[in-house]
């Protein structure tokens, strides 16, 4: 059960001002549930984001560096100065940039100020893949098929392990993410230059060229489970996503729950994952990623962060992710118990990408025009008005539009009408492919994997 609210003022670290060290749409959330909770911000922008509008909304605001990501939002020192210079007593990292950064995470607590994420040794474990999977295995968290361990270095023992798997089989980066440092390997004859090709990949990419194999599912969705941790020992899990919509392993529309899979074959999958966080003492949000396939969860990896699609889980299950991700950090204990979780309807994110409908190359520009739609059951995320410019330094998601119904047919059918009342000029966007995508009757029936995208894409450039 929950800890007492005297317990928790007894063990918070308090602070009353937050540094955003972040962009676009999620900064500006961010910076919505900290004034939310009383609490003071600092935005921090590079040269390109001057104008963009959550940096006049904030308490404060600093510039600390160029366009170039490098030398602004992934400029530890930069922001550690930024917060000093300020007064924040915390950071929040938002997603991507460095939200996985074990040594950022441990240096701002060196520096005296929290981390609103989990500690830096709980993102190192989760981190690296293969450590991950040990966790995991231990916790009773169902894996994919493979052993718990890097590849050895010897061929012939690689070529043991793929026959023991069975193929195919996929080769990973142990400390891989983002659809990066993996390669299917179909038969045996594929299997060396695989190998090689995927470390020097991971060299490069991730600094390590360790690798692992695992059993490569050939039409399995990807779920995800939620999950909120405190400080004492509490946790949850706030339902389950699917995000088996994806283009080149990015995903491109989410919705909550996954349809089709039945209350108890995800609940022992859902307390699994909280009974590994409590194993690893996992603090704040966090995501654990599945294949499924048959019947069976198959974990993949976790996200020691925010998601870009938590809006979905907030919609059905009415849980605020952002702010108990605040309250976490300040050590408060989690107000809620297991049993106070109830997903009621239907939610759908399509993530709105200034890019090319067709070739998905990114658009940069102006914005002309900006009508977004408005009504019972539609929210949009985003940080982008009438005159915005839209960058070419960074990624391309300029908003996220989200609704929710009592089902998942009205759901869908909000979307459509929400797609159609967006109006976005002067730079192109995915909107028109994301109409489309909705009005396709098998994503309408919930038949699809995690391979679908492509393949529908690949047979609408065929019959252009």
């Amino acid at each position: 059960m929950p800890k007492t609210s005297e317990q928790s003022a007894a063990s918070g670290r308090r602070f009353d001002t937050v540094l955003i060290a972040n962009r676009g749409e999620i900064a500006a959330r961010v910076q919505r549930a900290c004034r939310e909770l009383g609490l003071k911000t600092v935005a921090i922008c590079s040269e390109a984001d001057r104008q963009a509008p959550y940096i006049k909304t904030a308490d404060h605001f600093l510039c600390i560096g160029p366009s170039a990501a490098g030398r602004s939002y992934l400029n530890q020192d930069a922001i550690l100065l930024a917060a000093r210079l300020t007064g924040a007593g915390a950071i929040h990292p938002g997603y991507g940039f460095l939200s996985e950064n074990a040594a950022f995470a441990d240096a701002i607590e060196k520096a005296g100020l929290t981390f609103i994420g989990p500690t830096a040794a709980s993102i190192a474990t989760m981190g690296d893949k293969i450590a991950a999977k040990r966790a995991m295995m231990a916790a009773g968290v169902p894996c994919v098929p493979g052993p718990d361990s890097a590849l050895p270095d010897e061929p012939e023992a690689i070529e043991r392990i793929a026959l023991e798997i069975g193929y195919p089989v996929i080769v990973k980066a142990s400390g891989g993410g983002g659809g990066r440092g993996m390669r299917v390997v179909l038969k045996a004859d594929q299997l060396h230059e695989a190998i090689a090709l995927t470390r020097e990949e991971a060299r490069k990419a991730f600094g390590s060229p360790a690798l692992y194999m695992e059993k490569f599912l050939e039409h399995p969705r990807h779920i995800e489970i939620q999950v909120l941790c405190d400080d004492h020992g509490n946790a949850v899990w706030l339902g389950h996503r699917d995000c088996s919509m994806q283009r080149r392993h990015q995903k491109v529309v989410e919705e909550a729950p996954a349809p089709g899979i039945a209350p108890e074959i995800i609940q022992p999958v859902g307390m699994a994952c909280v009974q590994a966080c409590r194993q690893i003492g996992y603090r704040g949000v966090g995501t654990f990623e599945f294949l499924y396939e048959d019947g069976a969860f198959y974990f993949i990896e976790m996200n020691t962060r925010l998601q870009v699609e938590h809006p979905v889980t907030e919609l059905s299950s009415g849980v605020d992710i952002v702010q108990a991700q605040i309250k976490a950090a300040q050590g408060d204990v989690l107000d809620l118990a297991q049993s106070d979780i109830t997903c009621e309807g239907h939610s759908f994110e399509c993530r709105i990408n200034a890019e090319d409908p067709d070739t998905f190359l990114p658009s940069a520009g102006v914005v002309t025009h900006l009508t977004l739609p408005q009504g019972p059951g539609i929210r949009v995320d985003t940080h982008i008005h009438p005159g915005y410019r839209v960058s070419p330094y960074y990624d391309s998601l300029i908003a996220k539009l989200i609704v929710h119904a009592p089902t998942r047919a009205k759901a869908m059918a909000r979307m459509c009408e929400a797609l159609a009342g967006t109006e976005i000029e002067g730079i192109a966007t995915n909107i028109p492919f994301l109409r489309a995508l909705f009005q396709d009757h098998a994503f309408a029936r919930g038949e699809t994997d995690i391979h679908y995208l492509e393949h529908w894409l690949k047979l609408r450039r065929t019959a252009a």
